[in-house]
């Protein structure tokens, strides 16, 4: 009994102890994740207010996550350069002005421009974001850190889609304005909160001496790369997951809106809110419980679970059905989330720390870039029944994957982690 206290204690305490600069993020992140109201409303934002038909939905937000990647690009270089901070203000205050912009043009044709506009500048911050986050932690305290942080977002996630179910007949405007704000809001919080965390010329130097899978790669981008194979053979694995993963996006707003006509909205804006929920209760105790596990047999795991949830949905008729389905692929986020970025970062050159930041999240995305256009192919032309079949098949096959690299993986990295 007293082990199991111990562990239940270990639980609550797992974000004690933490640097400042994660609590900062911590608190910005839920804002930030209140906010979030367009992306999860997207595809019945083009489909029922722009008059998109599926395939032509599927289209724009492939279109759209391929907006992201030059600012991705552009942000990790940047963000190595000159700060991590500098990048991750200019580029979310840009982006919160083309959602502003969206806000005043109602239902324009040239709203989805500017959601585009939006993304290029979003994909800006994101690299700066996670590279200030591996700058502030260490491999002792990366995993509880990152967690805390994923932790947040879905505090936040876990209102904000129901808040915009809300306005989504009634005044989808302010999806915009309110995502806008929110968004504003975290990253002045940050920049005045949070120091730069650019690791300086004398600690990359420094590091050429040590054995640490963090050390500095003295040559470019695509050499460091290729320094580290693994990474790269674990992204493509992850991209399955990504293509499963991306039809809670697409698929699924468009298959309860189908069964359950408007209260399919609101069906499917409590099943996100659900999956924050599951989040936020789950997050502690799956780190806790996992922690033991190599955290490639762990991505592995997720892999199943997202194959079980998502192949399954196209048998759900009820609402407790789809909410149960909820809960099992949010587990396997969950494991992926906290388990996925802790492996890379622990393995990522700190000379490189952004642009990894950068690259290896869009090669992982490839999957969800190509998701709504075979997903809009096969819903036109087989149903959605087709669909569900398929993305969990694709799940499976990333999970094989990822698998194999933890059975491959040298003996003293499984013993060190």
């Amino acid at each position: 009994m007293s082990e199991r206290a111990n562990d239940f204690r270990g639980m609550f305490s797992l974000y004690k102890g933490l640097p400042r600069p994660v609590y900062v993020l911590f608190v910005a992140t839920i804002m930030n994740g209140v906010g979030i109201f367009v992306y999860p409303f997207l595809v019945l934002l083009l489909t029922q207010h722009l008059g998109y038909t599926d395939a032509w939905a599927g289209v724009f937000m492939s279109v759209a996550a391929l907006a992201y990647l030059p600012g991705s690009f552009i942000g990790g270089k940047l963000a190595d350069k000159i700060g991590r901070k500098r990048v991750m203000v200019i580029g979310q205050l840009l982006a919160s002005c083309m959602f502003v912009v969206c806000g005043f043009l109602g239902n324009s044709q040239l709203v989805p421009f500017f959601i585009l506009m939006n993304l290029l500048f979003d994909g800006m911050t994101d690299p700066a974001r996670s590279a200030l986050m591996t700058d502030v932690t260490d491999q002792e305290n990366r995993q509880a850190s990152f967690s805390l942080n994923y932790l947040g977002h879905n505090l936040g996630f876990a209102l904000g889609p129901v808040i915009a179910g809300l306005f989504f007949y009634k005044a989808p405007q302010w999806l915009f304005f309110g995502n806008a704000i929110a968004a504003t809001i975290s990253i002045i919080f940050v920049a005045f909160s949070v120091p730069e965390s650019k690791p300086d010329q004398a600690a990359i130097e420094a590091s050429f001496k040590s054995n640490s899978t963090e050390k500095a790669h003295p040559g470019g981008l695509f050499k460091a790369l290729f320094s580290r194979p693994r990474l790269l053979l674990l992204a493509v694995c992850v991209t399955f997951f990504s293509f499963t993963y991306s039809q809670s996006l697409f698929a699924l707003p468009l298959y309860t809106t189908r069964l359950f006509g408007k209260a399919g909205a609101t069906l499917y804006g409590t099943m996100m809110s659900l999956n924050a929920v599951v989040v936020v209760c789950s997050n502690a105790f799956i780190v806790m419980a996992l922690k033991k596990s190599h955290p490639l047999r762990n991505i592995a795991l997720a892999g199943v679970l997202y194959a079980f949830g998502f192949a399954c949905m196209g048998l759900a008729r009820t609402p407790l059905w789809f909410y149960l389905l909820t809960v099992v692929y949010t587990l396997g986020e969950v494991v992926d989330a906290t388990n996925t970025h802790y492996y890379i970062a622990n393995n990522t050159p700190m000379s490189h720390r952004a642009r990894f930041s950068a690259i290896l999240p869009v090669i992982m995305g490839t999957g969800h870039a190509i998701a709504p256009v075979i997903g809009g192919q096969v819903s036109s032309r087989h149903g959605l029944g087709v669909l569900w079949v398929l993305v969990g098949i694709t799940a499976i096959i990333g999970a094989i994957g990822v698998f194999i690299l933890y059975l491959t993986e040298p003996k003293h990295t499984k013993a060190h982690r």
